[in-house]
Formats: C-alpha cells, sequence, structure tokens
C-alpha cells in the first residue's frame, strides 16, 4: 500500500475520532475533551524549565502553542497508525488502542473528573478505530466508498482509439482513478471531522481548537459604599512610552495552568470557606456581592516574570476582604495557610497571617469598575497584595480551606516553587528601545515593590553615575510608580540599567537569579543605538 495514502488513513482516522470527542465532551463534560485532557496532563508533566521556555518564548499564546504542539504530535502518531495497520490489522488496532488509553487516563487524572469522564476518550478511540479499518479496507480492494457501495467494482474506462492507455475490466483496477477517488474520500472525512469540530467549540468555546473565551453570563455590581477617589493622571499624558499609570483590561497580562478558560456559572457559583474552622460556611455570589464591598489600587506580578518582564498589571479592584470572611469562620489557632482552589483544580498556598495582617487582600468581583472578564477569573478571584499571583491570585475561586503548611501543598509548590512569596523589589525600562536619534530623550518606566512602596528610582548610562529619575503619581504602597528621567543621548551604543529603592530604604538587588522558586533578580539592561 503507498505509503502517503497509508499514513492519510491514519491522519484522517484520527481527526474524525477527536472530533466526535470533543463534541461528545462538549455535551457532557467539556474538561475531558481529548485536547484539553492530554493539554492539562501535559502541563502537569512538563519539566519547570520547558514551562518557563515556553513563558518566555511564546507569552501569553504558550497555550494556543501548546494546542498546535499537541495537534501536530497527534497527526505523527496517528500517521505511524495508518503505516503499522497497512502491513497490520492487529498492530494498527494496538497503536490505536495505547493512544486512547492514554486520552482516557488523562482525562481521568484531572481533580474533578467523575464516571462520565471516560467517555470522550473512549467514543475517540472507538472512532478512530472504526475509521482506520474501514479506510484500510477500501484502499486493500482499491475502490473508494463509493465503488464500496456499488458492489466492490469500478466502472470501465473509455479511452480514444489508439490509446496506450489500459482498459479498466471488471475488477477492481488500482491506478491513479482510485487514487483520486481516495484522497477525494479522505477530504470529505476531513471535512466531516471539521465540521464536528466547529460544532464542538460552538457549544464550548475554548476547548483547543481555538482561543475563544466563552463571555460569562453578566453580573450586576451594586455600588461601593466609600469609593476611593479617581486615580490621578499618569505619566503617560507627558512622557512618551511608557507604560500607562492603569493597565487596560485587555492589555492585563495573563499567565495560569488552564488550556481552556473556565467559565463558571454566576448564578450557581459557589465559595465554600472551611478546613480548619469553627464556622465553615459557603457564599453565593449573590451573597458575597451583598456584603459590604470595597475598591482598592492593587499591581498584581506573576513569579515567572522575567527581570523587566511584562507580566505585571496595575488596575483599581473591587471586591470583599479576605479578613472578614475568615473571621465569620474562626480558624483554628493552630492553622497557618489558606489552601486557595480554583473550579478546575488548580490550587495556591497563602499565608494565613497575611491574609489577617490588615492588609486590603480580598475576593475580587470587579477590575476596573467593570465585573472581571473570564479570562480573569469570574466570577470571582483571590486577589493578595504583596505576594506573587501563584500563592495568592487564585483565579475562578471556588474554595478557601484554612489549614497548614505541614498537611497541604499547593500546585506549585509539588513542582519545586516556595511556598513563601512576598513580591520583589523591581525596576523596569519602557522606553528607549532598539535604535532612536541623537538629542534629549526619556528614560522611563515602571517601579513596583508591592505593599512596601517605591521611595526612589535610580538610572545609569553606561558605566557613568546613577541618576536619580523623577517619580510619577503615588497611589500607594500596593500600586507600581511611573518614573522618568531626562537623557541628552549621544551617538553610539549605550547600556541602559535602573534600580529602585522601597519606602524602607532597600535597594533591589543586583544579584541574577532565575524566576525559579520565588521570583527573578537583577538589574534590567536595555542597549540602545544612538544615531547621529
Amino acid at each position: 500500500m503507498d505509503r502517503v495514502v497509508a499514513a492519510t488513513v491514519g491522519v484522517t482516522s484520527a481527526g474524525l475520532g477527536v472530533a466526535v470527542g470533543q463534541l461528545v465532551a462538549a455535551l457532557t463534560e467539556p474538561a475531558a475533551s481529548p485536547i484539553l485532557a492530554v493539554g492539562a496532563s501535559v502541563v502537569d508533566l512538563t519539566p519547570q524549565v520547558a514551562r518557563e521556555f515556553a513563558i518566555r518564548t511564546f507569552g501569553s499564546h504558550d497555550k494556543l502553542a501548546l494546542t498546535l504542539g499537541i495537534l501536530v504530535v497527534t497527526a505523527v502518531l496517528a500517521a505511524m497508525a495508518g503505516l503499522v495497520g497497512a502491513r497490520s490489522r492487529a498492530a494498527g488496532v494496538a497503536v490505536v488502542t495505547v493512544l486512547g488509553v492514554v486520552l482516557v487516563l488523562a482525562a481521568v487524572s484531572r481533580p474533578a473528573a467523575g464516571v462520565v469522564s471516560v467517555l470522550p476518550g473512549l467514543l475517540t478511540t472507538l472512532v478512530g478505530g472504526a475509521a482506520l479499518l474501514a479506510q484500510l479496507r477500501w484502499v486493500d480492494r482499491g475502490l473508494s466508498p463509493r465503488a464500496v457501495r456499488a458492489g466492490g467494482r469500478l466502472p470501465p474506462i473509455r479511452v480514444a482509439p489508439g490509446s496506450d492507455a489500459g482498459v479498466a475490466g471488471p475488477g477492481p483496477r488500482r491506478g491513479w482513478m482510485d487514487r483520486r477517488a481516495f484522497f477525494a474520500g479522505s477530504a470529505g472525512i476531513a471535512a466531516g471531522a471539521g465540521l464536528l469540530a466547529w460544532a464542538a467549540d460552538a457549544l464550548v468555546p475554548g476547548q483547543g481548537l481555538s482561543p475563544g473565551v466563552a463571555a460569562p453570563q453578566p453580573v450586576v455590581l451594586p455600588p461601593v459604599a466609600s469609593p476611593p477617589p479617581p486615580l490621578p493622571a499618569g505619566l503617560e499624558t507627558s512622557v512618551r512610552g511608557v507604560t500607562p499609570l492603569v493597565t487596560p483590561i485587555g492589555d492585563f497580562y495573563r499567565v495560569d495552568t488552564a488550556l481552556s478558560v473556565p467559565t463558571p456559572n454566576p448564578s450557581s457559583w459557589k465559595l465554600t470557606i472551611g478546613g480548619r474552622v469553627a464556622q465553615p460556611y459557603t457564599l453565593t455570589l449573590a451573597e458575597l456581592l451583598a456584603m459590604p464591598l470595597v475598591e482598592r489600587d492593587i499591581t498584581l506580578t506573576c513569579v515567572s516574570n522575567p527581570v523587566g518582564g511584562p507580566y505585571c498589571g496595575s488596575t483599581r479592584w473591587t471586591g470583599v476582604l479576605v479578613a472578614d470572611l475568615l473571621r465569620r469562620a474562626a480558624p483554628d489557632p493552630g492553622a497557618d495557610m489558606v489552601l486557595s482552589r480554583s473550579v478546575d483544580g488548580f490550587t495556591a498556598s497563602t499565608p494565613l497571617a497575611v491574609l489577617l495582617d490588615g492588609r486590603d487582600a480580598m475576593i475580587a468581583v470587579a477590575m476596573d469598575g467593570k465585573p472581571l472578564t473570564a479570562t480573569h477569573g469570574a466570577p470571582a478571584r483571590l486577589l493578595t497584595p504583596g505576594l506573587y499571583g501563584y500563592v495568592g491570585a487564585t483565579k475562578w475561586l471556588s474554595e478557601l480551606k484554612v489549614t497548614t503548611f505541614a498537611a497541604d501543598s499547593a500546585y506549585w509548590t509539588h513542582r519545586g516553587w516556595a511556598d513563601h512569596a512576598p513580591v520583589k523589589t523591581a525596576a523596569r525600562i519602557d522606553t528607549p528601545t532598539g535604535t532612536l536619534p541623537a538629542g534629549q530623550v526619556p528614560i522611563a518606566g515602571v517601579a513596583w515593590a508591592t505593599h512596601r512602596g517605591i521611595a526612589r528610582v535610580e538610572v545609569q548610562v553606561d558605566q557613568g553615575p546613577w541618576q536619580e529619575a523623577t517619580l510619577g503619581p503615588d497611589v500607594g504602597l500596593d500600586y507600581w510608580r511611573q518614573w522618568y528621567l531626562p537623557w541628552e543621548a549621544t551617538p553610539g551604543r549605550h547600556r541602559l540599567r535602573a534600580r529602585a529603592y522601597d519606602m524602607a530604604g532597600q535597594v533591589q538587588t543586583d544579584e541574577v537569579e532565575d524566576v525559579i522558586p520565588d521570583g527573578a533578580t537583577g538589574y534590567p539592561v536595555i542597549n540602545v543605538e544612538v544615531r547621529t
């Protein structure tokens, strides 16, 4: 059998099987879809170094890259199944079975897996295997599916007198006509698979075949009793290229473990507060929103942010103070940690003392005056000023469990990250970059030391002295500060560095450390070329 034909049989069979699995998952349990289940397992099993490489390389597109990678690997394995199956039906079925077992195991290994979780992977395997055997049978007979239905014979081919082309007899003819018919049939199967996949994605957007995110049901926010004054104008009004004082929602970074963005139904969402408490209880979203809401200006930073990196954002958040919720539950005096859980099973460990020390840790329901989007944790998320997101900012929140660090550990601490991770003092240079004309230009950026505040930023050009920059508006200890320094740029290549001081006078360290295990350190460095 032609190798290209055999490989095509494998790929189209797998495509049909996966599409059926996606559709079944959309109708039963979206998290068990073949692509999402395998993708989540890949994320769990990938070494940390590889994960950080993916974040640095692909940024917010890391999940799309993972999905495409899964599809490519699936296609390669499916092509191998077709090639093996062309030589031995039993071997081909064995390959499909092994792949099916992987699908089912990936689905049932998820935190919220149930009996129905096996269904998408099981049907993917059965449909893919059946399609493989059927297509191999058609190819072996040298017939298209239409010819099989017609009784297993192709019609005779008429040729012009004198032509040296062979004339098809009454039996099967293996030639270019059959090859063309086969690929036409394969295209039909592929189109059918695409239609099924489209239907699955229409039912549950973002199942892995597209980056779409289903919009959560609209939430009506009650007014805040004592809103803070409006934020001042930022330096972006006068300093070109500096990061805006308030990060637009559409530009706010996203780094999480969810291959598909969860979309909990606000009307059925609940937050459970339990564990080592005297009075465990559960809140609906309506009950949460009926509590006193506060608005706070807070900078959120991801621990995966490299020195000078983009995974940091600032806005005004609306929510309920976590301390009020915890005190109502009356934590056990021996507890020292709160394990927050997402609806998709992700967990984060936050020191209990931090949540009760008076800072504005909250269950946020809105950002920039608007209900949270699905991407940023709707309908409610944890937010802890002064801690990196992986230990204090669980999205799609479903549970707060009061416990101890000795008894429980969270998703990332299982994987070698620190369980205590205060945000480190850092500065970032936004402008200038690349090539620029000679003359006066601003060196500008932002700096943060969340919950400690920024007191000063200094800039160094080449090996010159450190010069103090002008700071932008002071929003508070939990918010970043913009800064700028006018610079007379002279022709040639130059190296720019910056460093920040917190309100206690501590300067950020120049020691270069990777993001693992508790955040990157070092001075940001920008190399520029000034034209004459």
